[in-house]
């Protein structure tokens, strides 16, 4: 496997781990200590810290089959960033009632949107 295709779905991976077991935390362990509304901000983290691990997955699938193509790569990082910055804002604003956590919870949506742009564009020109 090609360095970067590797790396990349092993961060993948490894993300979708720690997803179900932040989802499984969330669950078992926050559900009897967050209200309502701080358990919904987690559950959203998770929900979208799930779905782009899958999608780092992906993007290393997809640089396996264009190895040199810098947009590939730049969406894998892109992705990554979002997902520590839109995930992990939400996480840390849900566990400590932070407010103002949910002001750069933007940025990392914008990366995700930036990230998937980056994988379509490079997949076109291939």
């Amino acid at each position: 496997m090609i360095g970067s295709a590797k790396w990349l779905v092993a961060v993948g991976a490894f993300s979708g781990m720690l997803a179900v077991l932040f989802g499984a935390f969330g669950a078992h362990a926050l559900r009897e200590r967050l209200g309502a509304d701080l358990m919904a901000v987690y559950h959203t983290g998770n929900q979208y810290h799930f779905y782009h691990s899958l999608g780092l997955i992906l993007v290393g699938l997809v640089a396996l089959q264009l190895p040199a193509s810098a947009l590939v790569r730049w969406s894998g990082w892109t992705m990554l960033a979002g997902l520590l910055i839109f995930s992990g804002s939400l996480y840390l604003l849900s566990l400590t009632g932070v407010r103002w956590l949910g002001a750069i919870t933007p940025i990392g949506g914008t990366a995700f949107i930036v990230a998937w742009a980056l994988l379509a564009l490079a997949v076109l020109r291939a």
